[in-house]
């Protein structure tokens, strides 16, 4: 990792283009479609809070090295976000987890940090503070995640390595999800909704606060729906994000849970209802908005969700056994029915309605 890879470069503006576009692109094809419906104003920080957002996502979910040592470092990373640790340190302690990255785009995207962390100092000052503050809620989100599922690094020829046990931990309760959704995702909706509020007059037809818990529980829902998406992947791993003392009322443990799916289903139900209100939220949020190019960018997420939760619920209790995706087409075609119709209420709402249909086909990855 290059620390001097800004200072090197004759205009550092150069790079930040790049890396909104290129590097964002490779790291996550829909939000950055989602992002480039965005006036420059709101561009500029909403992708340097995803990339940072990323980098400690990828950090955090380095599975080769241990948990410890991924809490460590997410810390120093947090701390040099907020400005409280010297980047050089920051860049050493991050080098480690660069050739562990099997996705180039995501070691490319570690590569970037120096430029990142420049690209933050760089911001102005209002902006750069609501960075900071959604930053230090989803890298303490991730260290929750890390610190409740886990286990305990092992020692290898000296040197903690990953534990990878099979034991499947499940969160408490009901309130300790919630709270894993507001700190990596409701807190973003919260982000999006102050930095609109500065930078766009007649942002919205209802008051700042209404908007707030609006965003909030949207972007909870948003996480919840990528929980479900991901339940299965995330048993096998070890990891249950369902209560445990829900599946205690249907006489059912984590570890039970892929080989007695239907049983689980009643729980699995009624979170995919949940995150169907947090869409509702979103939804409410987009019909809001007065700018047409940020209703677009704001509303895609709650579209591209409202078509996952309808792959998820024609699955059934497969859904646990099977990999689902909206297909890329379907998102497009998302993205070109708004670019055409100006991203009215009645497309808008026309969309979200076909999108909550369950006549297409299950699409797998």
């Amino acid at each position: 990792m290059n620390s001097d890879t800004v200072a090197g470069v004759a205009d550092p503006g150069h790079r930040s283009r790049q890396l909104r576009t290129t590097i964002l692109r490779s790291v996550s094809r829909s939000f950055y479609l989602s992002i480039r419906f965005l006036p420059a104003q709101l561009c500029e920080p909403i992708a340097l809070a995803y990339l940072l957002a990323r980098t400690t996502d990828t950090v955090a979910d380095t599975t080769q090295i241990g948990g410890t040592v991924r809490i460590e470092t997410l810390k120093i990373l947090s701390d040099g976000i907020q400005g409280k640790t010297p980047r050089e340190a920051i860049i050493n302690q991050v080098a480690a987890f660069v050739p562990l990255q099997e996705n180039a785009a995501e070691r490319t995207l570690l590569d970037s940090l120096p430029d990142c962390l420049e690209w933050l100092e760089q911001t102005g000052g209002a902006d750069r503070d609501d960075v900071r503050a959604v930053l230090e809620k989803i890298t303490r989100g991730q260290m929750l995640d890390l610190h409740r599922f886990d286990p305990p690094a092992v020692r290898r020829d000296g040197f903690a390595v990953a534990n990878n046990g099979t034991q499947v931990r499940a969160l408490q309760t009901a309130a300790d999800l919630d709270e894993y959704t507001y700190l990596v995702a409701g807190c973003v909706g919260e982000f999006w909704t102050r930095l609109c509020f500065r930078h766009l007059r007649d942002f919205a037809s209802s008051i700042q606060d209404e908007m707030l818990a609006l965003g909030r529980r949207y972007g909870m829902g948003l996480q919840l729906i990528n929980v479900l998406r991901d339940a299965g992947t995330d048993l096998r791993a070890g990891r249950c994000y369902f209560p445990e003392d829900e599946l205690h009322t249907v006489d059912l443990t984590a570890a039970r849970i892929l080989s007695e799916s239907d049983r689980f289903q009643p729980i699995y139900q009624r979170w995919m209802e949940k995150a169907q209100d947090g869409l509702a939220c979103g939804m409410q949020y987009s019909r809001a908005i007065r700018n047409r190019r940020v209703r677009a960018a704001t509303v895609l997420p709650a579209l591209i969700g409202a078509r996952t939760l309808a792959l998820l619920r024609k699955a059934g209790a497969s859904a646990l056994h099977q990999a689902i995706k909206v297909p890329r087409r379907e998102v497009r075609s998302m993205v070109v029915s708004m670019a055409i119709h100006l991203a009215s209420h009645n497309e808008i709402e026309t969309i979200f309605n076909r999108a909550t249909t369950e006549s297409n086909s299950v699409a797998f990855r």
